[in-house]
């Protein structure tokens, strides 16, 4: 995974992936979440994957969208 550049500072995102269909984001608070096309549609994918590599407003975007932040398609406890 890379690292979250977190400009902002405060950021619950420390680490992400991106691939073709997902986008693994890992949390400080503990858990690795998987995000697709099919859990949250393209739409929101497309944000997330812009957002995770400008390094800003991801978990802004995350907790502003119900749809995402409850439509995550798996929970890993590590990377």
């Amino acid at each position: 995974m890379e690292r979250y550049r977190n400009i902002s500072g405060d950021s619950g995102v420390e680490a992400y992936e991106i691939g073709d269909d997902f986008v693994k984001l890992r949390f400080r608070t503990g858990g690795v979440y998987w995000y697709t096309e099919a859990s949250v549609g393209a739409r929101h994918l497309a944000a997330l994957k812009r957002l995770a590599r400008r390094g800003q407003g991801l978990s802004t975007y995350i907790s502003q969208h119900t749809e995402v932040s409850a439509g995550y398609a798996r929970k890993d406890s590590e990377d």
